[in-house]
């Protein structure tokens, strides 16, 4: 699509610009730390303060009228951060609107909402994002009233030579950048599209209903899966003709901060390898199944693929790393044990072959006896439990069944007790590391398995309290998404936020978050181990939001 054909779509994708700019409060990090975004009228409503007091207002910001009052718990010592800190409990405010903390001798918080609907447009917003992650095609979107846009990039992607030793040219274009690079990367692909094919299967028909403002607004097909469908497009270039799959598509060595359109150097196929080829398997698969009832041809065109892929991969039953010597760019090599198990379960809930049940089954005997508190891209063996768990087809292992939902439950009432008691309300599960906000937000997809098997209310919180997290509720008092909250990030390790032409950050992205401790996180775009943005991270945080996301009704920002 042309750059001037993107700019007409601006219409469609004008977004609110007081989520985008942060509150007008304190210009520095506020002592007063909650989810900035807002909270749902039924949900616990806590915040952190970081100063010593005895008693809290909630206030409305019109015209500062109290409209509850409490006093403060605490205070008592954060075991990560090491701070004094005492707690705001306002749970019993069910009314809808905006409101502040205020808080005598300490000051006020920035501006929060009460509303049902508060999570639809930060859900919509972070899953725009990837519109904005778009390769290949012009994009753009109007953030405050400026445009933030580039031109159809690396439209030339990409040669063979480091795969096949050919010099030879194979269209691959489309797809997402990966991160704050414009390289595009299988095995991170894989974990990215499952999280939102698994939002998808989870919450499709709410998501169905919250608009996206995307060019494909009005097919048949829901905008969320057009979205995924243009990474799932790109993975099909990335397969070859044995079933193989290439393990990434990228320049040489990362390049500089320059727009995307304007980074022309050479793009190569990097060799295969047994964990892209798993992973395509499992969201090909997936894909074959859910767009189905949309798009047949192309869930055919998936099912076909995920099939010739599954027959190599059974084939060639041990690890076979890429060769990315030829490469300094990202290597996104891991061990392929969860991604097999989670294609093995992808084709079986696709196809409900025996061979695939089989293989699937094996594998989740074959591992420890528990589902991983975290993961990411080098494990995604949870995706397949749980589409091995709530399969409707016959023919599974009831002792095993009955196995892997009670490890579900453990773990999640481990995540649950790893917040109780925090500062924060952060689950301890989660410690401090490079990418680790994805990882917190993450635990939303066993948070909800958990929930599915035995509606309780703790599973749900803990998914709303790492969005608070997230959102602002942290030491540093900020949220760590781009364009939402409180003083979001505006320097990102993003190279289409810093390119010339744009005067502001990208805004829906989650950055990486602190690391090695919680008060390790500058918001400089130099700093790309705590502040790069990437795909698998925003994927986490669609899930999350997509959780408790409805439809939204009106302007929420119109009040503040």
């Amino acid at each position: 699509m042309s750059l001037g054909r993107a700019m007409n779509l601006l219409r469609h994708l004008v977004l609110p610009a007081a989520l985008f700019m942060g509150h007008a409060v304190s210009a520095l990090d506020n002592p007063i730390r909650l989810n900035s975004v807002g909270f749902l009228p039924d949900q616990p409503k806590q915040a952190t303060v970081a100063a010593a007091a005895t008693t809290f207002s909630v206030i409305r910001p019109a015209d500062g009228k109290v409209v509850f009052s409490g006093r403060l718990t605490g205070p008592s010592t954060n075991a990560d951060t090491g701070e004094s800190l005492f707690m705001a409990d306002f749970s019993p405010l069910k009314q809808s609107g905006p409101f502040q903390i205020e808080v005598a001798g300490v000051g006020r918080s920035p501006v929060f909402v009460i509303e049902e609907a508060v999570y639809g447009t930060p859900y919509a917003t972070a899953m725009r994002a990837f519109y904005l992650w778009r390769c290949g095609m012009a994009v753009a979107v109007t953030n405050n009233g400026i445009i933030l846009a580039h031109g159809a990039c690396h439209t030339n992607d990409a040669w063979l030579d480091l795969a096949t030793g050919n010099h030879a040219h194979q269209v691959s274009t489309g797809g997402w950048h990966d991160a704050g690079d414009y390289n595009k990367y299988v095995v991170n692909a894989g974990v990215t599209v499952g999280t939102l094919l698994r939002a998808w299967e989870d919450f499709g028909d709410k998501l169905e209903k919250i608009p996206l403002g995307l060019p494909e607004a009005g097919q048949p097909r829901p905008e969320f899966l057009s979205e995924v469908k243009w990474e799932l497009d790109w993975l099909l270039t990335m397969q070859a003709a044995d079933g193989s799959v290439y393990h990434k598509l990228s320049t040489e060595k990362f390049g500089p901060f320059i727009r995307p359109e304007t980074e022309l150097q050479p793009r190569y196929f990097a060799p295969w390898s047994s964990e892209s080829t798993a992973n395509f398997v499992a969201v090909l698969a997936a894909a074959g199944r859910i767009y189905h009832p949309f798009d047949a041809a192309s869930a055919d065109r998936y099912a076909q693929a995920a099939a010739k892929s599954y027959a190599f991969l059974c084939a060639h039953p041990g690890r076979h790393p890429a060769d990315q010597s030829a490469f300094s760019t990202g290597t996104y090599s891991v061990n392929d044990n969860g991604a097999r198990l989670w294609a093995a379960a992808e084709m079986w809930a696709a196809t409900g072959r025996e061979d695939c049940l089989q293989d699937c089954e094996t594998r989740l005997q074959a591992r420890n006896a528990r589902v991983p508190l975290t993961w990411d891209y080098g494990n995604p063996e949870l995706l397949g439990e749980v589409t091995y768990l709530f399969s409707q087809r016959s023919g599974r292992d009831n002792t095993l069944v009955t196995s892997l939902r009670s490890q579900v439950m453990q773990a999640a009432d481990t995540i649950v007790r790893g917040a109780q008691g925090h500062g924060y309300a952060r689950s301890r599960t989660v410690g401090y590391g490079w990418g680790f906000n994805g990882q917190l937000a993450r635990q939303a997809v066993l948070l909800h398995a958990a929930h599915a098997l035995a509606p309780r209310p703790e599973y749900a919180q803990a998914a709303l309290d790492s969005l608070g997290y997230l959102f602002g509720r942290n030491i540093h008092g900020r949220s760590y998404v781009t364009g939402l909250g409180f003083k979001p990030p505006l320097h990102p390790h993003d190279r289409s936020s810093a390119s010339a032409g744009n005067t502001g950050p990208w805004p829906g992205f989650l950055v990486g978050g602190p690391h090695p401790t919680p008060a390790d996180w500058q918001d400089e775009q130099a700093d790309f181990t705590t502040n790069e943005i990437a795909i698998n991270w925003n994927s986490a945080l669609v899930y999350a939001l997509a959780w408790f996301a409805q439809p939204v009704k009106k302007d929420l920002t119109t009040a503040l």
